[in-house]
């Protein structure tokens, strides 16, 4: 069997991914520009989303389009030229929003999402950093009367597919979470959802593990990948690593390396956003929340309260645009007592496929290089289980799902 590796990407994913294969025995080295969990990995609500098994573009998305489409709503923000530049990729992704696609995603996504708690679980005690972990699940948060039948229809949805979650009323909310001010007359609970008060230290801390275990982390500029015989060589600024497996865990930049070989995989970008507050003397949440109406996300981490955006469907590399981060720090304030903001407001990007499904195997007609990308919001969440089958498919072992709905082959021919 091969056994040394070279990991592109030291996010939650390519972090997971070399620590699984270490664990079996393989020689790993963890390339990244940045150090450890700097890039998409820190910029996130730092939720382990056990319940997140819906894709972003469901059958529900249709009824929404057209307020959308005016770039007023937080949920969106559509830069034009983004798609005129890419026409295709958007239709596509529109194409696999019907419903007859919807079980089969949803059930996909299950199967990445199960394990998610425990899997950290284990890995941030293993690391030495349990202290960060809550499991004091999420909030979700509906502003309008209707609320009452969403969260209702959302927890029975949850049920079917055994995720606990219980409904809420504006009392049992500030039952809950006290500081909140009465807006919401609606509510909904997960349990088996969990948190942690800072996703880039969680990965940095996965990859400290990692290096006290005999691994080896460079920081350099990746600029190719290409074959080598029968093995693989990335070429960075810093030199020539050489390998005889690659896997390419560079979320949004993965498809920068792929072009030059020919492959395609229809990867694209979500940005976003993040901003920190502070909280008036006294005021506290127990777990994050989700404000449906306002599109954001509001989760107590170390650095304060990270407010979060919705998805900015721009150019990966546009200048930023406030509108969707400004817009939530005003619904935010209008949540819970906020302050001043504390340092800069954080932009980056979430690697997306058109079915909003992952791509984790080996690349067609490439063998040796494993693909481990595109997934999408919940990769903080995901990481550990996607490492774990990269590994076990390479090691002719038994999957811990199914990897066949994310097979590189439904994308790149």
């Amino acid at each position: 069997m091969n056994r040394n590796v070279i990991v592109l990407g030291a996010g939650m994913v390519g972090v997971s991914c070399a620590l699984s294969l270490q664990k079996r025995g393989f020689t790993v080295t963890l390339l990244d520009r940045r150090a450890p969990g700097q890039e998409t990995s820190y910029g996130n609500a730092g939720v382990l989303a056990r319940s997140s098994i819906v894709p972003l573009n469901n059958p529900g998305l249709w009824p929404k389009l057209t307020s959308y489409l005016g770039n007023s709503h937080p949920a969106l923000n559509l830069d034009w030229r983004r798609a005129l530049t890419r026409p295709g990729w958007l239709l596509r992704f529109l194409w696999e929003s019907r419903p007859s696609q919807a079980a089969a995603r949803i059930a996909a996504l299950d199967s990445l999402t199960a394990s998610t708690v425990a899997r950290h679980r284990e890995l941030m005690a293993a690391a030495g950093v349990s202290h960060r972990l809550r499991e004091t699940g999420t909030l979700k948060l509906w502003r309008g009367e209707d609320g009452h039948a969403a969260a209702q229809a959302e927890h029975d949805f949850l049920k079917r597919h055994g995720i606990a979650s219980e409904v809420l009323d504006r009392q049992g909310i500030s039952a809950l979470e006290p500081a909140l001010k009465p807006i919401f007359p609606a509510g909904l609970l997960t349990p088996s959802n969990a948190s942690v008060d800072s996703p880039g230290a969680v990965t940095a801390a996965y990859a400290a593990l990692f290096a006290e275990r005999g691994g080896r982390i460079e920081q350099a500029e990746i600029r190719t990948l290409e074959r080598k015989g029968d093995g693989w060589q990335a070429q960075t600024d810093k030199g020539l690593y050489e390998a005889d497996l690659a896997i390419l865990a560079l979320g949004p930049w993965s498809g920068d390396l792929l072009a030059p070989l020919g492959l395609n995989s229809r990867l694209d970008v979500e940005r976003g956003y993040h901003r920190h507050l502070r909280p008036e003397a006294g005021a506290a949440l127990s777990r994050p929340v989700f404000d449906v109406d306002g599109a954001y996300f509001m989760a107590p981490m170390e650095q304060g309260y990270r407010i979060t955006s919705g998805v900015d469907l721009s150019l990966r590399d546009a200048p930023d645009n406030h509108r969707q981060i400004d817009q939530a720090t005003a619904s935010a304030r209008e949540a819970f007592p906020l302050e001043a903001v504390v340092g800069e407001t954080w932009r980056g990007c979430r690697p997306t496929l058109p079915d909003s499904l992952p791509m984790i195997g080996e690349a067609p007609r490439h063998p040796g290089l494993w693909l481990a990308f595109g997934n999408q919001h919940i990769g903080f969440s995901t990481g550990p289980i996607t490492g774990e089958i990269i590994a076990s498919m390479i090691c002719g072992e038994t999957p811990p799902a199914d990897p066949k709905p994310f097979a590189p082959g439904r994308y790149i021919r």
